[in-house]
């Protein structure tokens, strides 16, 4: 069935809790998404202070872990929920849980400042991130070696990636792995022949790559109007994801994410906000 909450419909099978949330809401999961999920949290409390809202990142995974294990009321992801995660969360709860895009991103391409190479193909950059393409000038920079910054598999942005850049291959041994994107970011920003990737809200003191869908495509911008019409190559949705429908105190809170005040928080951050 499908079920509506404020604009948006869940097309995802699910029971209906009547019970209010006790306690704080808790909102754990993606490192993308927990800058965001921390401003909703304190603009929101402004205004119901009776409400207790608690945000922590540790990745998508970890946050679809935690809302299985029943120890978060709320998961931050910025992938889609595996069906194997839901048929998980089915064995526990009977339910499939319920998916609410909240805002957009342009998974953004990020090189240091001083690189000459000002976009790149979606075909490029899985042999770049594959291994198979090493130095800069074999697209169109300089003659230098390509270091490689990437995010740990707990990461939705890393599998994200993956699948949509890497086509499911696997990384370069070489990609060094970084806890976040403000992570990926500062490395990027202090090393000249490096290329990193992750959220948009996060792209300050590094440059971002333009990207191509095919060779002979025009290079896309991750900005407003190609993330919201799609045309941008690495847009994706963000999303919460709860257990039952939302009721209560929860209901308010994601009723108000989803409100113009909730989505004004989307573009302060610096993602985008859901038609």
């Amino acid at each position: 069935m499908r079920i509506s909450l404020g604009a948006i419909c869940f097309a995802t099978a699910v029971a209906t809790s009547t019970v209010a949330v006790a306690g704080p809401i808790t909102v754990k999961g993606s490192d993308t998404m927990v800058l965001l999920g921390q401003r909703w949290a304190e603009q929101y409390m402004v205004k119901a202070p009776s409400t207790t809202i608690q945000v922590t990142g540790g990745g998508s995974g970890t946050g679809i872990s935690a809302l299985i294990n029943g120890t978060t009321d709320i998961c931050e992801a910025s992938r889609p929920m595996s069906d194997a995660e839901k048929n998980n969360l089915k064995e526990r709860y009977q339910t499939t849980g319920v998916e609410i895009p909240v805002a957009r991103d342009g998974l953004s391409v990020y090189v240091n400042a001083a690189n000459p190479v000002k976009e790149l193909d979606m075909e490029q950059l899985r042999l770049i991130f594959t291994g198979k393409i090493t130095n800069w000038k074999e697209v169109g920079g300089k003659d230098a070696k390509i270091i490689l910054y990437s995010r740990e598999n707990s990461s939705g942005t890393y599998v994200f990636f993956k699948e949509h850049v890497l086509k499911n291959a696997d990384y370069s041994p070489r990609a060094q792995s970084m806890p976040g994107t403000a992570a990926v970011v500062n490395a990027v920003s202090k090393e000249k022949n490096s290329i990193g990737y992750g959220g948009a809200a996060y792209a300050k003191g590094i440059r971002v790559l333009n990207v191509k869908k095919e060779p002979t495509s025009p290079a896309v911008s991750p900005d407003l109007t190609h993330v919201q019409d799609g045309s941008y190559p690495l847009s994706r949705p963000l999303y919460f994801y709860v257990r039952n429908k939302p009721t209560g105190e929860m209901k308010a809170f994601i009723d108000w994410v989803l409100s113009p005040e909730g989505q004004e928080i989307v573009s302060k951050v610096g993602y985008f906000p859901i038609k």
